[in-house]
């Protein structure tokens, strides 16, 4: 297991090596063939993810228009959390742009290794707190530039 790669996920920079070989415990590998679903809208998000190889494109269905790419995401990219943290369904679509090797991390056994290791588990939470805080900001900036536009 690649441990330089669970540590460029932005919500396990801040680990020490030990917390990271502890994340990687719990990692299970998935390859994702070319253009085939990670996971779609709607569906429960039981799991995060890491891309270890290929690249994955973050998209939403607009009635009417198709398939809007949010983001295509490279090596390194951590995505599906929001769903295993706030136990919710999932926002996007996430398809394989390329052949992909992920590394999986199930919500119980996520969640499992927080309530054991509190260190790990408030190192965890800060940086996606920060994560999150940096996505609301850059949604808000995107939403004000929307509304200038609008306007005229």
């Amino acid at each position: 297991m690649d441990l330089d790669l669970i540590k460029r996920a932005a919500i396990f920079a801040d680990l020490s090596d030990d917390e990271i070989a502890a994340i990687a415990e719990i990692c299970k590998e998935q390859k994702v063939p070319r253009n085939q679903y990670v996971f779609k809208e709607g569906e429960p998000g039981n799991r995060l993810y890491i891309l270890a190889e290929g690249e994955v494109r973050i998209s939403r269905d607009i009635p009417g228009s198709g398939e809007e790419a949010l983001a295509v995401l490279k090596r390194g990219a951590c995505f599906g959390e929001m769903s295993v943290f706030d136990r919710s369904e999932r926002s996007t679509d996430a398809i394989a742009n390329t052949t992909c090797m992920l590394l999986t991390i199930s919500r119980p056994d996520f969640e499992m290794l927080l309530d054991f290791n509190r260190d790990l588990a408030y190192k965890v939470l800060w940086s996606v707190v920060r994560l999150l805080s940096g996505r609301l900001r850059a949604t808000n900036d995107n939403l004000r530039s929307f509304l200038a536009m609008s306007m005229f």
